[in-house]
């Protein structure tokens, strides 16, 4: 943790300001405190890590990219099914490719999530313990400095959307982490008169090697809110040196980009900054529509039960008289957490994981507002925590109606699994300890309602987590070990496809190029064409006579359908609601040339920037 985190020792003043901040926690509290944050952090965000498959459909893309670097050795450009990924900056890919690059990685990671998971939950878990030293170097209260740090990591890792992408493998929250790294160093810098201005600035490139420059977007939106809000320009431009600290970001992150456009040209400039960056700005890409209120919903959502609080510390943050810097994380969090939701608001794609850069600045707002003990929030608080614990407990009433068709049988493996009877309870203690502790005045009330929710996290999350793998990923990773199998006792590779359900774990543990093409009739004529005519990284373009026969994985209502139906496939094996076939590609493109004669035409040469 860099040096910035390190608690104050008890006789350090702000630089700026009044003398009346308080002290920090003293420094035996202090690294308890962070013991018991680290230990619970290991428990939510690494415990049983690597017990579930990828999770399809992103995932994936992430860990095959990034095992393709570590086998390759080609760190530069990520590929994944022989095509080049332009999608996001490399950072994540090292990170998860350098655990792929350990001895025997797919030994002890047999499903290959250690490696893709771990960068996602260490930057989880950092930020996590970044918020808790934040508050015990700078209190901003004299009561309950310790309850209300550890509350305030609790409640960015309790974030209903940071336990699932604390999880998973993709770069969110990697860049969550280093965002809110890089602006709570900034802060600090603000508070202690300029101290270490830098530091924030070298990890904010770090985070534009995440996912680009929105993070730089949202850092200077944040200190733009902040300076209007605090009317202190001059003394922020004074201790955070944005010019040079601009400079450190790019020094960081730029050799990266120049290289990658030297190397790739303007297909990385079109696909990067002209489709993954403005266009999802300004159009809605993949059908990612929401109306312009959608991250007030989210807002709300992600931040259950304990959104009330975070509410009243919205409200509270600009009145009053304008605080000392290091009295102002509430003001800079509220202007954190505005900067976020104003700029994803604007932009025309919409995604729930957008909204994980502002949770750190929710968590601090929370824990803050908690540490007044306001009597109508915190009911709220506990009316939400009991009616949570209700809907669980009447999961036998609604359960039945969830449709789900990759996998009938979840509405009864989960009534069966008596998990969600186990979430009621956790939650229904949750709202009565922190019902009773604020009744008797508790400090750690906070705390009384956090807790059940930690110990809801390994006994009914992550079991549910693991079903839920059994029935959606395990029937691909089956097929997919069936192809291997085959291909390494014949010695020979047929070509693989799939169809309907397209589901790029196949890729990752079928270790092959995957051509994958939709249900509807153009996806039996693209198979066809492609097979002969398509070239990429690990597939060759082959008549029938030379690779006769193709393996296709087809879930079982494309199968039904009449255009690929008395194919006469050669059943190879079945999981769950997918097959997987033998055919004649003779057959299959007798089937092609009878429906282009119908007028179906290919369009697999057409513009596809999301094509795997």
């Amino acid at each position: 943790m860099p040096s910035s985190f390190v608690p104050r020792s008890a006789g350090f003043r702000a630089a700026k300001g009044p003398s009346s901040a308080p002290d920090p926690v003293p420094a035996p509290r202090a690294r308890t405190v962070l013991l018991v944050s680290l230990a619970l952090g290991a428990l939510l965000f690494l415990w049983q890590l690597g017990s579930s498959g990828l999770v399809d459909e992103t995932p994936p893309l992430f860990a095959a990219s990034a095992r393709a670097m570590a086998e390759s050795g080609d760190w530069l450009i990520p590929h994944v099914n022989g095509l080049p990924r332009y999608d996001k900056p490399p950072l994540v890919y090292w990170a998860m490719g350098l655990i792929y690059a350990l001895p025997a990685q797919n030994h002890w990671d047999p499903l290959g999530t250690w490696a893709a998971r771990l960068p996602s939950a260490l930057a989880t878990v950092v930020a996590m313990q970044a918020l808790v030293v934040t508050l015990l170097r700078w209190p901003q209260g004299r009561r309950q400095q310790s309850l209300t740090a550890l509350g305030a990591g609790l409640a960015f890792a309790l974030s209903p959307l940071v336990l699932l992408w604390g999880r998973i493998a993709v770069s969110d929250a990697l860049l969550t982490g280093t965002l809110a790294l890089s602006l709570l160093l900034i802060w600090h810098s603000y508070a202690a008169g300029g101290r270490r201005w830098w530091a924030g600035w070298l990890v904010l490139g770090l985070a534009v090697l995440t996912k680009g420059p929105v993070a730089v977007v949202l850092l200077g939106l944040t200190l733009v809110l902040f300076a209007a809000l605090q009317a202190d320009w001059r003394g922020l431009w004074r201790s955070l040196r944005p010019l040079r600290g601009l400079l450190l970001t790019a020094l960081v992150a730029l050799p990266w980009y120049v290289t990658a456009l030297v190397v790739e040209g303007e297909p990385f400039w079109r696909s990067f900054f002209g489709y993954h960056n403005l266009q999802r700005f300004t159009s809605v890409v993949n059908d990612h529509q929401a109306p312009w209120w959608f991250f007030g919903l989210v807002l709300v959502v992600a931040s259950l039960p304990l959104t009330p609080l975070l509410l009243q510390a919205l409200v509270r943050a600009p009145r009053g008289p304008t605080p000392p810097p290091p009295l102002s994380l509430q003001r800079f969090a509220a202007c954190w957490l505005l900067a976020v939701l104003l700029f994803f608001s604007a932009a025309a794609t919409k995604l729930p994981s957008y909204w994980l850069p502002a949770i750190p600045a929710a968590a601090l707002l929370i824990a803050l507002a908690a540490q007044r003990r306001p009597r109508l929030a915190w009911r709220l608080c506990v009316l939400l925590a009991l009616l949570l614990a209700a809907a669980f407990a009447a999961a036998p009433l609604w359960v039945p109606l969830i449709v789900t068709p990759e996998m009938p049988e979840l509405p009864a493996a989960l009534l069966a699994s008596g998990r969600l009877a186990v979430a009621a309870a956790c939650f229904g203690l949750a709202a009565a300890l922190a019902l009773v502790g604020w009744r008797r005045g508790s400090p750690a009330a906070l705390l009384a309602l956090q807790l059940p929710l930690v110990l809801f996290v390994p006994l009914a999350l992550l079991p549910l987590w693991q079903l839920g793998d059994q029935l959606r990923g395990e029937p691909v990773r089956r097929l997919a070990a069936v192809v291997v199998e085959r291909s390494a006792r014949s010695g020979a590779a047929e070509p693989l496809a799939m169809v309907g359900m397209l589901k790029p774990s196949l890729h990752f543990y079928g270790r092959r190029v995957v051509i994958y093409e939709g249900a509807e009739a153009a996806g039996l004529v693209n198979l066809a064409e492609r097979l002969a005519g398509e070239t990429r990284q690990g597939q060759v373009p082959s008549s029938a006579r030379q690779q006769p026969h193709l393996l296709l994985v087809i879930d079982a209502d494309t199968a039904a359908r009449e255009h690929w139906r008395e194919l006469d496939p050669e059943l190879l094996d079945q999981a769950g609601i997918y097959r997987l076939w033998r055919l004649d590609r003779r057959r299959l493109e007798q089937r092609a040339s009878a429906l282009e004669a119908a007028g179906v035409r290919a369009d697999w040469r057409d513009p596809r920037p999301e094509r795997y």
